[in-house]
């Protein structure tokens, strides 16, 4: 575990799919810019729902962040219209040593 996961206290694992226009408007590469700016590890893929999903861990605080941002921003042409995160859960180390887009 990083100095910096330590630092922040007890690092959460959260699953999501996000509902709406996201699909064909840069979603998964503005979700993945903005894990990389928050500092969160993961995954983001296209869904054949046409919906997004995928997991973030890290920090609580900065989980806390992506989940508000999975939210209530995504990209500039998106349009979500709800989110569903489900198996939150504090976790002891992170699974991922990055946060990638799969296919």
């Amino acid at each position: 575990m990083s100095a910096v996961a330590k630092a922040s206290g007890a690092l959460k694992s959260v699953d999501y799919e996000v509902f709406g226009r996201v699909q064909g408007v840069c979603f998964r590469m503005y979700t993945e810019k903005e894990a990389a700016k928050l500092g969160v590890v993961g995954w983001v893929k296209n869904t054949s729902q046409g919906t997004v999903t995928g997991q973030v861990q890290g920090p609580e605080d900065k989980v806390n962040a992506m989940k508000s941002w999975l939210t209530k921003v995504g990209s500039p042409s998106s349009r979500i219209d709800r989110t569903n995160f489900s198996n939150e859960k504090e976790i002891s180390k992170l699974d991922f040593s990055g946060f990638s887009t799969r296919y």
